[in-house]
């Protein structure tokens, strides 16, 4: 009996690699740095904060250590509360409970997906009426999507409270010209191995605060005080990235561009397929915005296409395809149960919205035109057109 044999594996967005990636890496075999520090370290550091035209960075194990920093620097602690957008995934969220603070969720709107400033406005009201201000708010600009930054800092500014902006999606991405991660007090990318660069796993924490970033960096080796012996006077962390590992980023940062290109070409050729028909709408591009396109994200209306959400990843997996719905909401979690939620309207939730919905499709910089197709072709013969 003849076994068929398995399709080849279509991943969500998995590395890819420039070619140039080892020649960073042999460079710090040859010169005998593989510890936390080093040319790559540096000059990764250098190259990130050029490309953002942003005075520095500091490069870290992950996007997540890059926020616990962020709100180090803020002296956030066990009385604060931390106000972040609902739609994402938890690693936004998380470190608000490493310091000991209370988040307070915050919807978001159909013109982005990203944090509302409808729901923010009303969220600072009561906080202002109940004397007790965020001392940060952490927005995140999703799948690539820049959020309306615009409204938003100006609510923010309004009230004082310094934005940590979550752009570990969206690097590469811009707003009104100006980078992606590049709009608060500070700015988050991540390199894990989806991401649109990557490092295998890492991080970076951006600003145009350099003292601020010196902190980080030495908060991140430990909070090592300078002497000759091991001193230290308050809690730091393991958290510096590689020399190694920073090879890797500066072989990824030399074709950042390119990789955004080549999302923004699978978005396109998505969008041709089904971009016109009743009951898909693609997460939307606002004006004088330009996505990196990270994932190609969309909604499925199931009673004008004739198929679920669920049914579509269903037989996408049976086909050995990769999908999955957008991210569960953090008031829908366990952890957040007891978290306080500002829906964008009173009665009318984005988010559940959202994920309700919502389906991301496979978008790799490295998918071939004929491996795109395959996932079309299974589309067309599921939808009802």
């Amino acid at each position: 009996m003849k076994v068929m044999q398995k399709q080849k594996r279509i991943f969500l967005s998995s590395p890819h690699m420039s070619g140039n990636e080892q020649r960073y890496i042999q460079e710090a075999f040859d010169l005998n740095w593989i510890a936390p520090l080093g040319n790559n370290v540096d000059g990764l550091e250098k190259d990130i904060a050029e490309y953002n035209n942003i005075r520095g960075a500091a490069v870290v194990v992950s996007g997540t250590a890059a926020i616990h920093l962020a709100l180090r620097l803020l002296n956030i602690g066990p009385e604060d509360t931390v106000f972040c957008s609902s739609l994402t995934f938890v690693a936004s969220a998380n470190p608000i409970f490493y310091q000991g603070a209370t988040p307070v969720l915050i919807d978001s709107e159909m013109d982005t997906w990203n944090m509302s400033p409808v729901a923010l406005e009303r969220a600072f009201g009561e906080a202002r009426e109940n004397g007790k201000l965020p001392k940060a708010v952490i927005l995140v600009n999703l799948y690539g999507q820049a959020a309306k930054m615009d409204e938003l800092m100006s609510i923010c500014d309004s009230y004082g409270v310094p934005i940590i902006e979550d752009a570990a999606e969206s690097l590469g991405s811009t707003y009104k010209g100006k980078k992606s991660g590049t709009f608060g007090k500070y700015g988050v990318y991540s390199f894990n191995g989806n991401k649109i660069i990557t490092t295998s796993g890492g991080g970076a924490l951006v600003s145009d605060d350099e003292e601020a970033l010196k902190k980080a960096t030495f908060l991140a080796t430990q909070a090592r005080d300078k002497a000759v012996h091991y001193q230290h006077s308050e809690v730091g962390y393991n958290y510096r990235m590689s020399n190694i590992v920073a090879g890797i980023g500066r072989g990824q940062m030399e074709v950042l561009d390119e990789r955004v290109a080549q999302k923004r070409a699978v978005f396109e050729r998505y969008y041709e397929a089904f971009g016109n028909l009743d009951g898909i709408e693609f997460q939307p591009e606002l004006e004088e915005t330009m996505s990196n396109r990270w994932l190609t994200v969309l909604t499925i209306d199931p009673e004008l296409t004739g198929v679920s959400r669920h049914e579509i990843i269903k037989r996408l997996n049976e086909d050995n395809i990769e999908a999955r719905p957008v991210w569960k909401p953090m008031h829908l979690q366990p952890l957040f149960e007891d978290v306080k939620y500002y829906p964008h309207e009173e009665g009318n939730s984005v988010s559940d919205y959202l994920f309700e919905y919502g389906l991301c499709l496979p978008s790799g910089s490295n998918m071939s035109v004929e491996e795109q197709e395959r996932v079309i072709e299974i589309l067309k013969g599921l939808i009802k057109i």
